[in-house]
């Protein structure tokens, strides 16, 4: 028996006498636009995929007919079924050949055709196709449809006519990843339960080692020395096929923003169709993604041209301080860089723009003296960071992408003192470069306004902006020519925020961001991720991977 699922139900195909070991893969199709004729036309068929499995070894005759129950949305439709008088391990009159993988046009073959009653099709937007009579070796497989159009079946002098759309299979990738959705959900369970706070190295080096243990076998795998923060990953992954001189370059971070013990008050739990927990969003699930990306490149063994080098650093969460050197050099040999961040929003827009980031620290310094006593002779350091601030936030200009955001203040003792030091830490962001060396030197020109006080200025921009560059641009349509034959149509976004892709697509190197899950909540206590879209997301990074 063959049954077929789907979220959605928009394409229709009847299946009748099939040949011993008949199987349907890859970009096979069935197009009947004569009676009894097979042929390979058009483009795969959006989430269908037939696993290769035996329908029917025996000299009996299979009944098709399609099946749903849901109420809502409900259509009919008459099936006919074809009863082929030979032998269905063979066909013998009607291929050119004999062989039981035969996927090629048939000759009319002789049949008698009756139509067979009506039935609703919709059930939890599944669609069934039994083959009921009896027959040795069936077989279940489970598949998923994307809406087309319902074929045509016609009663015309006792030969029946399908007119259908075109069919294809399922993506060979996204139907190994949807396979293995619950090995997939334990492993992320695992990366979530490991916490990796970036001021806590063993933290981040103990999850280091789970992800280094994981690659074990696919992988050749370096750690390099982080400084006070933990050990960064370098791994150069096997895979298929020969390699060119090219490299691609994958890049992730092992840090959270989570301190030790979020899990105590933030569990990790799988409910309403998400993932939950700290650091599942960005970005455990990501990494989690290219391991089973990859994986499933090697175990249905498509080839790789390129040389795949996958680097996890471990600071990018503050900043970068000890991972940025390592980044350039390696993104400087590549030519692409797969960045594995989350996308944006719940559309899961991938990222061909970023903002440049920076932050300065503003120390006023002053006179301090009895607020009561001696007001008079004192200098407020308080009150001259204030009038600096008015200024700085002058600096914004929403129109070119240019924001600035004193964040944190401090400074003073007591209400009865005149204060003698105050500061402000301010956040800079940037689109592009050349406003950056702007606003810097708007900073450096800021001069006190009391000549009592005196002004100290610490900081810049600390990652330059990931600017919509043409190579950024071509790597973004390429993903959206791969996203199509997931059934996917992505989209691009400018994010606000940084990561570790601004440094490379700084050097001129094709920099895609946003690869990783889709979801939300990136440090709030929201932080989620949808699991309908953990399958296309990997296997979009192992169509990249394959296609550079």
């Amino acid at each position: 028996m063959l049954r077929i699922h789907g979220p959605l139900v928009r394409s229709v195909f009847l299946i009748c006498e099939l040949a011993h070991y008949f199987r349907f893969r890859d970009e096979l199709t069935i197009h009947r636009r004569t009676p009894g004729h097979f042929g390979n036309v058009g483009p795969p068929f959006d989430h269908c995929h037939f696993q290769p499995q035996c329908i029917s070894g025996h000299d009996r005759f299979a009944k098709a007919r399609v099946l749903n129950s849901n109420e809502q949305h409900q259509f009919s439709l008459t099936v006919g079924d074809i009863l082929q008088d030979q032998h269905a391990r063979r066909l013998r009159h009607g291929l050119n050949d004999e062989h039981s993988r035969h996927h090629r046009e048939a000759r009319k073959m002789p049949a008698k055709k009756w139509l067979v009653e009506r039935y609703v099709l919709n059930g939890n937007d599944a669609l069934a196709l039994h083959l009921n009579d009896p027959v040795h070796k069936q077989k279940w497989v489970t598949v998923r449809q994307n809406a087309l159009n319902l074929m045509d079946i016609e009663n015309r002098h006792e030969t029946c006519y399908y007119r259908t759309p075109r069919v294809n299979t399922l993506d060979p990738i996204l139907s190994y990843l949807r396979s293995h959705e619950p090995e997939r959900i334990a492993l992320i369970r695992q990366f979530v339960e490991c916490e990796s706070p970036s001021d806590d190295a063993a933290a981040v080096n103990r999850f280091g080692d789970l992800v280094a243990t994981r690659l074990r076998g696919a992988a050749t795998v370096r750690t390099i020395p982080g400084g006070r923060f933990g050990k960064h990953l370098l791994c150069e992954m096997r895979l298929p096929g020969r390699r060119t001189s090219d490299q691609i370059l994958v890049l992730g971070h092992l840090d959270t923003v989570w301190p030790l013990g979020t899990l105590r008050s933030m569990p990790f739990r799988h409910s309403d169709g998400r993932l939950w927990g700290p650091g599942v969003f960005d970005m455990k699930a990501g990494i989690e993604f290219f391991l089973f990306a990859t994986r499933a490149l090697r175990e249905l063994d498509l080839p790789v041209k390129s040389r795949v080098m996958l680097q996890l650093n471990s600071d990018e969460e503050v900043g970068s301080e000890s991972s940025r050197a390592l980044t350039e050099k390696n993104a400087a040999q590549s030519k692409a860089v797969l960045v594995l961040e989350p996308g944006t929003g719940l559309e899961g827009k991938l990222k061909t723009a970023r903002k440049g980031v920076g932050d300065f620290q503003l120390i006023v310094r002053g006179t301090a003296s009895h607020a009561g006593v001696d007001f008079e002779s004192g200098a407020s350091a308080v009150l001259e960071l204030a009038r600096q601030l008015a200024r700085v936030s002058a600096f914004t200009d929403l129109k070119r992408g240019v924001t600035v955001n004193p964040g944190v203040i401090s400074g003073g003792t007591r209400s009865n003192v005149v204060a003698a030091e105050a500061r402000a830490e301010i956040d800079m962001r940037v689109v592009r470069l050349r406003d950056a060396a702007a606003l810097e030197r708007k900073f450096r020109a800021l001069r006190p306004l009391d000549r009592r006080c005196s002004i100290e200025l610490y900081g810049g921009l600390n990652r330059p902006p990931m600017e919509r560059a043409a190579g950024t641009v071509r790597l973004f349509r390429l993903a959206q020519k791969l996203a199509r034959e997931l059934g996917v149509e992505l989209q691009e976004s400018l994010s606000g925020g940084g990561s570790d892709g601004n440094f490379t697509a700084a050097l001129g190197v094709p920099t895609l961001d946003g690869l990783g899950a889709v979801g939300e909540g990136a440090h709030a206590a929201n932080e989620s991720i949808v699991v309908s879209r953990m399958a296309d997301r990997a296997a979009l990074i192992a169509k990249l991977l394959a296609a550079l």
